[in-house]
Order: C-alpha cells, then structure tokens, then sequence
C-alpha cells in the first residue's frame, strides 16, 4: 500500500523535457543548493556533443535538439520569476551547459554600445547583468554603481556584485536606510570581500547607521574604510559608531564622517575606540562637522595615548580655534606619532597656533610630509618660520599650504 502512495506522489515524466523540468524544479527548491551542481552536470550530459566523450562508460542518453530548446526555454521563464541572485545565478550557468549565452550577449551589446538603461531592464535582464559583472574580475576590484544606475532598486539588484568586490563606491545614488539594512547583511556575510564602502552623499540618517552597525559589528565583518561624507547624520550616528568600533575596532583603517553635523557630543562617543589599543585606523576624516576646540581637546588626549598608527588627520571647516589646536601639540610632540597628513583649513587659527606648530615639529620632527593650513589668520612672517624649518634636512615636509597656495619643498 505505501508502495502505492508513492507511486501515486511521484511526477509523471513522459517526456525527456518533463524530466529536464523536474530537474530544474529540484534543484531551484533545494534549501542549500546541494543540486545546483548536480543540474548543471545532467544539462551539460544532455548533449550529444558531450557525451561523446562518454563512450564506453554509458549508454547515449542524449535529448534532442527540440529537447534542449524547450530546457532552455523553461530556464528562461524561471529566471523572468526574479529568483534570489543565487539561484539565477546557477540557471546561467545552466544555459551555458546547454550552450544558450543569448540573454547575456543582449545584456553585452547594451554594454559595449552605451545604450543600457537599468530602468528598463526586466528581472531576467538584472540577472544577466549580475552574472557578466561576477565573470569580470575586472570590475569586481572596484564596482562603481553610478556606471548603471543611481538608484536604490539597482543596488538591491546588484547586491551580490558588491558582496564579491573589494570596494563599492555608492556615493550619491539616492540611497536610504533601505539601502544599509541590504548592506550590513553583506557586511555579515562570511563570503564577503568587501573592503572599502563609499556611501557619502546619500541621506542616510541615523537610522540608516544604526541599521548599517548590525554588519560593522559583525565578526565576519572585513571592511577597512568606510566613507559617509554628507549622509544626514547627527551625534547619535557617532554614538553608534562608537559602540560598534569599540566592540570590534581591530579592522577599520580609514573613517571619515566629513561634512555632517556631529558636533562635539557626538565625536566624545569615538574617544572609546580612538583610544582602543586594538585600534588600527590610520585616516580620520572630519572636516566641516560642526567641532570645537571640545573635540580637539578629547581628540588630542586620545591620540597622545594611542598614537602610534594615524597617519592622516583633516579637521578642515570647524571652529578649533588656537585653543583647540594647541591640544593636539602634545600628539605631535609623541615621539611614536606616525602622522603624515595633517589638514587645517579655514579653522580660525592664527600665528599662535603656527609658533605652537613651529616648537613642536622642533621638540619632533616627525614624519609630517603634508600641511594644509589654507585660510587661517596668519601672516606671511607667520608661515616664513614653517618654511624656514622644513628647508632643514632634518624634516620630512614637501608640502606646506596656506592662503590657497601650495609651497612644494623637494628634498
């Protein structure tokens, strides 16, 4: 009887694309794509050409031409389903067993004429544009979504080509927090290469960083830089940064937060990490964030404890003030500062701040190779006693600006 019932649960294949069919159906259930493989084999055994090869081993089981037409066709109805990335992914490759490239070479000549407009493409099309930029390892070193669309729908689209790249610029593409909740599931995948995440002018908003912390947090999270220039963000996107970085601080190597309105409130939350002896960041970006002579005075602090691996600091556009900058002397002095970029510009320094710069690149040298100091207070006296210094074959400074221009001193 139970032999019955499941004779009566089995497909009826009457015909060779029936059992291709099934096939198919089989493997796009699997939960693991355990049989995405095996499909592959079974399509590619179909033709006659390959089994060829097979003499001897196996009888000719091979499907005829109209068999393998309607195989292809029915692959391509699956792949018009807009299937998860990975298993259209798999159909592709199955088309390639059955020596079907035609949905890719339409997305191909689209591509080398200029003529490809993502708002048009059906999901099939997305698909085949996922599967050529994963073939390319040209274009997964460094994937730039604005080359296709500058939209949220073509991120989520694209998604498992910024999984496979080394850095994804994805500045000013109308992004919202939408758009974090995808990313930090690829920041916590296992299988992630993403190293470098550009997100900057994007109106993120807090909870668009609070959605991104789940994948910075992550232990499988490898990212080393992370750009959010002009994303909307206030001090609860640093508190939350802060918290994360801390927990997990070890692999970040560039941070730059630039041109949102953190303020002094929110940068005391990053002293946590600053300050970590796991920290390895080496650029800290924070021009125009609304800072103060505050955030240099914690900032300083943190660095002259932990100082040994930045090497290039931008607090351009904020207030600091003499004040502010005579904190971060006693960073410079270190002898273990490693600094080699430092930018100033427009902070409302003035000849105090340069005869403070003057006696502590003396007390250390240092490695400075690059000071911007552009529209500060200063006289041209002022500046005359930096370049009168980096003259010395004793220092290591090539470039020195101020009042918009550019001194290059060659060694």
């Amino acid at each position: 009887m139970e032999e019955e019932q499941s004779q009566v649960n089995q497909p009826e294949l009457s015909s060779p694309v029936q059992f291709y069919q099934s096939a198919v159906n089989a493997a796009l259930h699997s939960p693991n794509g355990h049989l995405d493989l095996f499909l592959r084999f079974l399509l590619g055994l179909s033709l006659q050409t390959n089994q060829s090869h097979l003499q001897g081993l196996m009888t000719q089981t091979g499907s005829s031409s109209q068999t393998n037409q309607e195989t292809v066709q029915f692959i391509k109805e699956k792949i018009s389903e807009d299937l998860s990335a990975e298993k259209s992914i798999n159909l592709f490759h199955c088309l390639n067993e059955l020596n079907d490239g035609s949905l890719v070479e339409e997305i191909q000549q689209f591509l080398r004429s200029g003529r490809l407009s993502t708002d048009k493409l059906s999901p099939a099309q997305w698909s085949a544009l996922v599967f050529i930029l994963l073939s390319s390892e040209e274009d997964l070193e460094e994937f730039d979504l604005q080359k296709y669309s500058t939209s949220e729908e073509a991120l989520l689209r694209l998604l498992p080509v910024i999984k496979a790249s080394n850095k994804s610029l994805l500045s000013d593409c109308d992004l919202s927090e939408r758009s974090c909740a995808a990313l930090s599931s690829v920041l916590s995948s296992q299988s992630s290469r993403l190293r470098d995440l550009d997100l900057s002018f994007n109106k993120l908003q807090d909870s668009g960083v609070k959605l991104l912390s789940a994948g910075l947090e992550s232990p499988h999270c490898k990212l080393q830089t992370l750009r959010l220039w002009d994303c909307s963000l206030s001090e609860i996107s640093c508190e939350v940064l802060g918290s994360v970085l801390k927990n997990n601080p070890s692999r970040l190597k560039e941070l730059d937060l630039s041109l949102n309105n953190i303020q002094d409130s929110g940068f005391l939350h990053l002293r946590g990490f600053l300050e970590s002896p796991d920290c390895r960041l080496q650029t800290l970006r924070l021009m125009n964030c609304s800072l103060s002579e505050i955030s240099c005075e914690v900032l300083g602090t943190a660095l002259k404890n932990n100082p040994s691996r930045l090497t290039e600091l931008g607090l351009s556009g904020n207030k600091i003030q003499d004040s502010g900058f005579l904190h971060l002397c006693g960073f410079l002095e270190n002898p273990d500062c490693r600094l080699q970029t430092l930018r100033l510009w427009n902070c409302r320094l003035s000849k105090i701040s340069c005869a403070a710069l003057v006696s502590t690149l003396k007390a250390n040298p240092s490695n400075l190779t690059e000071l911007d100091l552009s529209h500060n207070n200063f006289q041209y006296s002022d500046v005359q006693q930096l370049q009168d210094l980096v003259e010395s074959p004793n220092f290591k400074l090539q470039t020195l600006r101020w009042e918009g221009k550019a001194l290059l001193f060659i060694k």
